[in-house]
């Protein structure tokens, strides 16, 4: 969406207040992205303390990142995302059946 010539960022509304179409919240993408990365970094840390306890902890929390980062920014936040774009749509679509009815 555009406003005086520039592209509205994501967080951003124009001047009558209206978000731009098709792009989450940043309150929505933040919510979504730590939703990918809890249960990838609980699960990461559960099996780097088995499987290497001795590791210092700064050294455990780098290989934990190496391999949840790319995961979570490549597939789990974009499929979320989507997810995410599919239910509101789905719901916007009941809301519109449910006024035509009335």
């Amino acid at each position: 969406m555009e406003h005086e010539g520039r592209a509205l960022a994501a967080d951003e509304t124009d001047m009558h207040h209206r978000h731009a179409t098709g792009i989450a919240s940043v309150h929505v993408r933040a919510v979504v992205t730590w939703l990918a990365i809890f249960p990838m970094a609980a699960a990461g840390m559960c099996a780097l303390g088995a499987l290497a306890p001795q590791l210092h902890p700064v050294l455990r929390a780098f290989v934990l990142t190496l391999v949840v980062v790319p995961i979570a920014v490549y597939f789990a936040v974009p499929r979320l995302l989507l997810l995410q774009t599919q239910l509101g749509r789905a719901r916007r679509t009941r809301v519109q059946r449910r006024a035509k009815r009335i």
